[in-house]
Formats: C-alpha cells, structure tokens, sequence
C-alpha cells in the first residue's frame, strides 16, 4: 500500500506563485549585477575607457529595459511596476535614494578623509562612527512615537534634511590638514540626530498612502532604492574627488611661483632643515621640493573633501521645499510596522 499526498488547489497556486517569472529575475539579477559591478568598478577602470565597463553598462541598460518591459506585461511578476502609480511612493523612493547616496556617500568620505589626511588606522576612522550609531539608537524610539502621536512625516524628513545640510556645511568649516579627533565628536552625533528623522519618516511617508499587499511592494522599492543610492553615492563621490583633487592642485601649483621670495624663503627653511639631519645641500634641496610637493597634494585633497561635503549638503537643501509640498494621508495612522520593512 503506498500513501500518496494530495496537494490542495490552493497549495499548488502558492507553489506556482512562488516559481513564477524566472525571466523575471534573471533579467533583475543581470541588470542590478551589471550595475554594480559599473559603479564599484568604473572610477578604476577609466570608466568608458575600459571594454568591460562599456559592455556591462550596455548590459544593464538594456537589462533594466526588458525588465521594466517584462513586469509591465507580465501576468504575475515579481516586483509589481505598477504600484509606482502612487504619487507619495514615487517620492518617497526618490527621497530614499537621495538618503541612501548621502549616507553611504558621508560613511564614505569620513574615513577616507581620517586616513588619507589625518593618517589615522581604520580602526580609528571606524570607531568614530559609535557617537552617530547611538545619537540614531536614541533617537529612533522618539521619532516612532512622534509618528505615532500624529506629527506629520512631511516635517520630520524637512528637518532631517536641513540637519544633513548643517552637518554637511559643518564638516565643510572644520576641514583642515590638522583636524583634531574631537572635532569631529558633537559633528557625527548631529549627523545622528539627522538620521533617525530621515530613516523611518521616509518609508512612512512613501507608504502613507498604500493599502493591503501593496504596502509590502512599495517598501521593496524604498530597500532597494537605499542601496542603489549607496552604490551611487560611492561612485560618483570617488569621481568627483578625483577630478576635484586635480583641479584644485593645478590651481595651487599656478600660485607657486619659483621666483616668489615667500616661495624661496620656504624652500631654503626646509633645505637647511634636512641639512641639519646629515643630507647633502644636493639632495637636501630636493627633498625639500618633494615636501612643498606634498604640501600641496595634501592640501589640494583637503579642498576637494570640503567640495564634496558642500555638494552633499546643497542636494539635501534642495530637497528640503518639495518634501514640504507632498500631501500625506492625513486620515489614516501611521503603521510602524510597515515602516520597519
């Protein structure tokens, strides 16, 4: 006698549910893959310079299109397009990308600073990051029941913003050569603070207005939308310190003129320094040509820091006035739970 298990009608509809459009996410996968593989890649590579950089953005670009093509006309697809009807949503992804590339972009760009600059360890330059981790621990609970209570998410993602823009014009005023490590202390906490009025405000304000299982699609969106945005935000602060930085130093150098007597008074300040430390007047010389050298390099890569943290903080004020002008759903409370998605 041998049993035989009979699946139920609604079993097999979840089960094909399940394993339905393989196209689907074979074309997500390739496409996303490309991307990153672009974006991590591309500022070492030259970029469009490179045969694999213009044949995976060809990749992604025409993966995105079929995707979008498949999900549009496909019965049953994995990441429902059409939800992005929602004005609030819609929105709220672009916020979300916006956070994403401002918080990965900032994670980035202190680190980097502390190390190539300060020539602190990475150990150091990680630590420092604890003062913000708790600043958005402490605040998060505050901010739920802010929400909870009724505050419109419109004003806290305002704030948030224009929290990122002064920490961002802050970073851009402390910015030296010589920064002290506690200077960046009250910085990163404030940074913090901005944060957790930036996290759960904006998936609630782009679900706000959503119902049933449409919740659930429209916070994929925002997930993904923080990553990309992180992705982004990496790439193109890394190209954009480059090509600062070169700037920058060919300013610097065109004001260094050989026959400037406070050009040549610090030549020969830093020449007869290495003569007293046993070089020869020869040698002596051109070791203090290569210090003015890193003088300058050192203090063009401090400039092009400043830039990036002021370019960061005006993408911040700029979004501040239209996140005013969202409607949220003023009849309906916000549900926690869908904003921890």
């Amino acid at each position: 006698m041998t049993l035989q298990f009979v699946k139920s009608p609604k079993f097999q509809e979840k089960t094909s549910k399940r394993n339905i459009d393989v196209l689907g996410i074979l074309l997500l996968a390739i496409a996303v893959g490309s991307l990153q593989y672009v974006l991590e890649k591309g500022h070492d590579d030259d970029w469009f310079n490179d045969n694999i950089i213009i044949l995976l953005s060809v990749t992604a670009v025409l993966g995105i299109f079929f995707f979008i093509w498949r999900e549009l006309t496909y019965k049953n697809p994995i990441v429902e397009l059409r939800v992005l009807k929602n004005g609030n949503l819609r929105i709220g992804t672009i916020l979300t990308f916006i956070l994403g590339f401002g918080l990965y972009g900032s994670t980035f760009v202190i680190p980097l600073y502390t190390q190539s600059i300060l020539g602190w360890t990475a150990e150091d330059a990680g630590l420092l990051f604890i003062p913000s981790g708790i600043a958005t621990a402490f605040m998060m609970p505050v901010i739920g029941k802010l929400l909870e209570r009724g505050v419109k998410q419109q004003y806290l993602v305002a704030g948030g913003l224009l929290i990122f823009f002064l920490y961002s014009l802050w970073a851009y005023k402390i910015l030296t050569p010589d920064t002290p490590a506690d200077a960046f202390w009250w910085l990163l906490m404030f940074r913090g603070f901005g944060l957790s009025m930036l996290f759960i405000p904006i998936t609630t304000l782009a679900l706000s207005t959503l119902h049933g299982k449409e919740i659930g699609q429209g916070a994929a969106f925002t997930g993904m939308m923080r990553q990309l945005g992180g992705s982004f935000g990496v790439a193109i602060i890394t190209t954009y310190l480059a090509n600062k930085n070169m700037t920058h130093r060919v300013n610097l150098i065109s004001n260094l003129n050989a026959s400037d007597p406070a050009v040549q008074n610090r030549v020969s300040m830093m020449q007869h320094s290495f003569m007293a430390n046993g070089k020869t007047p020869d040698l002596a010389l051109q070791s203090a040509y290569q210090s003015l050298d890193f003088s300058v390099t050192k203090q063009a890569m401090v400039l092009s820091y400043m830039d990036v943290f002021l370019f960061l903080g005006v993408i911040f004020l700029i979004c501040v006035p239209f996140v005013l002008m969202i409607n949220g759903n003023r009849d309906k409370k916000v549900d926690m739970s869908a904003a921890m998605h």
